[in-house]
């Protein structure tokens, strides 16, 4: 099978940093936020004057992003949600997004990741991106369909840290996930029934922490890919924790 070229794969590792976002407030965040590059700013040919759009374009002026105006159907397609894009929506280049690629090319020797199979809840996803982002782990694999998308609720659970997270979004979990262990990362899932505590695990140097679906867990295509399963202690006969918070007791506790 032919290798992309170089030319390629560079456009592709920008186009898989780039997030569109909308709405008037999380366009206006991401502008003031720093490291964070606006590329694209699309408006609504039918928006009215409001101290906020002329902040906005202020400062998206300023930062050199190009500027379109639209027909509100045609600022829709963008956006994908003409009731709450306010008439705004921009398209970003995250700085720590990243490609499958260039995870699996790190020189890193320790390499710590947490993969999301069907997290479909915005509150849930932002929390654990705002966990990922605050702590030393790697990267965040988060498959494009079956979880949440990236939308301004995300962002705004994850206190705007979605903006500067280290997020690789795959097509497939299973497939990334299998390219993960051919590079040497051991596979977990989280279990009530497994043998290792998260704390007395025989310890790797490349992990990957998989959390499942709120309801049904990890499916079972993805945990037949998993090496071996880990759990919480937990006292009282309490059975479970919410997914985000497992993705934090995770990332800081692994080193």
């Amino acid at each position: 099978m032919p290798q992309d070229s170089p030319e390629y794969q560079k456009k592709k590792a920008r186009f898989d940093r780039m997030l569109t976002i909308y709405g008037r407030k999380p366009v206006l965040e991401a502008l003031q936020t720093k490291g964070c590059h606006v590329e694209r700013l699309h408006l609504s040919s039918r928006n009215k004057a409001a101290p906020i759009l002329d902040e906005i374009i202020e400062l998206a002026t300023t930062q050199g992003a190009e500027l379109f105006d639209h027909a509100p159907q045609a600022l829709s397609r963008i956006s994908k949600n003409a009731k709450q894009d306010q008439g705004v929506a921009a398209d970003i280049a995250c700085p720590n997004f990243m490609t499958l690629s260039q995870l699996l090319g790190s020189s890193k020797q320790k390499q710590k990741v947490i993969a999301l199979d069907r997290i479909t809840n915005p509150q849930n996803l932002g929390m654990i991106i705002r966990s990922v982002t605050a702590s030393k782990f790697d990267a965040l694999l988060l498959p494009r369909k079956g979880c949440a998308p990236l939308s301004p609720l995300v962002i705004k659970a994850s206190a705007g840290t979605l903006l500067r997270a280290p997020i690789v979004q795959v097509e497939s979990l299973p497939s990334a996930l299998g390219e993960l262990r051919n590079v040497g990362h051991s596979i977990y899932s989280l279990s009530l029934s497994a043998k290792h505590s998260l704390y007395s695990r025989p310890e790797m140097a490349c992990e990957t922490f998989v959390l499942g679906n709120e309801t049904d867990g990890v499916s079972v295509e993805v945990d037949s890919l998993c090496d071996n399963a880990v759990k919480i202690p937990m006292a009282r006969d309490v059975e479970s924790l919410n997914v985000a918070v497992t993705a934090a007791l995770i990332c800081f506790s692994v080193n």
